[in-house]
């Protein structure tokens, strides 16, 4: 029995691991990206080959070619007079009333649904004289920090401005008029 050929590359591999591995040092080498580096259209058709096409771009395409078809074989169906269809030989199909209530099922299930969610986010939104709108679990209190001499000033950590100091900067100048 004669043993299977070599790989005539090392990125195919029998074991998970070895992948991962393989994966890992193409990581971990340094990478060097020159703008100004043309690349020959036979070195990106070689990439290319080399590394294939993305599963997220095979994916795109087949759901687009099968809405595509899907999308003709409905509107066939549903302009294409009975008679037609029979003499084609096609006598199992849906009744033409589907071709109305399902599409108009689904946009008022779509509205209905935007319609809940905002009645929804409605609901669980505080009153606008509610404290809870100004300060909950996560507000911060300034904090002050004196640096001692020579020391610089840090940068302050985020914090939660008071409502009385937003007030004060926003209308201050009308209050006093």
């Amino acid at each position: 029995m004669s043993s299977p050929p070599s790989s005539p590359t090392p990125l195919v591999v029998s074991s998970p691991r070895k992948t991962l591995s393989l994966l890992r040092e193409r990581r971990s080498s340094p990478f060097s990206f020159d703008p100004d580096e043309k690349k020959s259209p036979a070195a990106v058709a070689a990439f290319a080959a080399e590394h294939g096409p993305k599963p997220s771009e095979v994916y795109g395409f087949v759901g687009s070619i099968t809405t595509v078809i899907a999308t003709v074989i409905y509107l066939v169906w549903a302009y294409t007079p009975e008679p037609w269809l029979h003499s084609l030989g096609i006598t199992y199909y849906p009744s033409k009333h589907w071709a109305l209530a399902v599409p108009t099922f689904v946009m008022v299930t779509v509205t209905l649904v935007i319609a809940v969610y905002i009645g929804l986010n409605f609901m669980v939104t505080p009153p606008p004289t509610s404290f809870s709108t100004m300060f909950d679990e996560y507000s911060r209190e300034p904090s002050t920090f004196v640096p001692l001499e020579g020391e610089e000033q840090p940068i302050e950590p985020i914090s939660d401005l008071d409502i009385s100091y937003v007030n004060d900067l926003m209308f201050g100048q009308a209050s006093k008029l």
